[in-house]
């Protein structure tokens, strides 16, 4: 079956890398409608973009859409990883800017919002798509790879030099609220070396403390430091799944990232549809629904921290 939310949720505040702040609302939308964001401060364009891998321009240091006359969203992630972990199919999202924002740089507010709201079921097919072959991506020793399984699982691991995340490595099963109790409350991290390039380079402009974790070195600059020891490669794992989101529709199959990024899920994605034979769209029947990251999910679920 899928689903919507029940009635709307806004959230205000800036962007991570515009600064600009953004008021942006999570509406219902019928069965079949998809998901979709409406610039609601575009005039004289169509101001709809469509949230699929094929319609990503950019992915290096966030996700960006952008519709045939070039209006974009940009930093889908988070919003879109917690639509995916709620189970939701269908919502039209009208923001009032450029950029989604970052709020505690985690999807965690995004998904109480939704559970808040609650989740409306219609009486219509889901259907999804079926990884049927291995396929993979690679840059150097970064790759990305889906493979067959029985329902979405994400294996990743990361290496960085900073002693405060070295080396780290998780694998989930993504069924019956495994990502809103042990993903959602991830958030952005980045090394302090790494902020100051990009603000002199005029981005992470609305970065701070309070919306992403800072190391430098073996230090963790954050107030109140991780929330989970793991915490860096959680949230590349909640990157994944809201970058895998813009399929269209639920994956049946195992991503596996090595240092993977928001630009190589896209072009993993862009490698699976046009492999032939790699998927096949089937309906979800009862067992297949049971095994998704919406399943069986309640309030109770999301993270206190939201």
């Amino acid at each position: 079956m899928q689903t919507t939310i029940k009635s709307p949720v806004t959230f205000t505040g800036t962007g991570l890398h515009s600064g600009l702040r953004a008021r942006m609302t999570i509406n219902p939308a019928s069965a079949e409608y998809g998901i979709w964001f409406r610039r609601t401060d575009v005039i004289g364009k169509d101001p709809l973009v469509p949230a699929r891998w094929d319609a990503v321009p950019n992915a290096r240091l966030c996700t960006v859409i952008e519709n045939a006359a070039g209006v974009q969203v940009s930093t889908i992630e988070h919003v879109m990883a917690a639509l995916a972990g709620c189970g939701i199919h269908n919502a039209l999202i009208e923001i009032d800017g450029p950029e989604v924002p970052i709020l505690d740089g985690s999807a965690a507010p995004f998904a109480a919002g939704i559970m808040a709201r609650g989740i409306r079921v219609f009486d219509a097919p889901l259907r999804c798509y079926e990884v049927l072959k291995p396929v993979e991506v690679r840059e150097g020793e970064a790759f990305a790879r889906l493979e067959p399984a029985e329902t979405l699982e994400i294996d990743f691991a990361i290496d960085f030099t900073d002693a405060a995340i070295g080396h780290q490595r998780k694998h989930l099963v993504m069924a019956n609220g495994t990502f809103l109790r042990e993903l959602s409350d991830s958030r952005t991290f980045c090394r302090q070396a790494d902020v100051d390039f990009m603000r002199d380079n005029g981005l992470a402009l609305g970065g701070s403390y309070d919306n992403a974790v800072v190391v430098d070195g073996d230090r963790v600059l954050s107030p109140g430091g991780f929330r989970h020891r793991d915490e860096p490669v959680r949230h590349k794992m909640l990157d994944a799944l809201g970058d895998l989101a813009l399929a269209g529709a639920p994956l049946l199959g195992r991503y596996t990232g090595n240092r993977a990024g928001h630009a190589m899920t896209n072009k993993l994605l862009r490698a699976f549809f046009a492999m032939p034979g790699a998927y096949r769209l089937v309906e979800c029947d009862a067992a297949r629904r049971r095994l998704l990251p919406g399943s069986s999910i309640s309030k109770a679920d999301v993270p206190a921290v939201a």
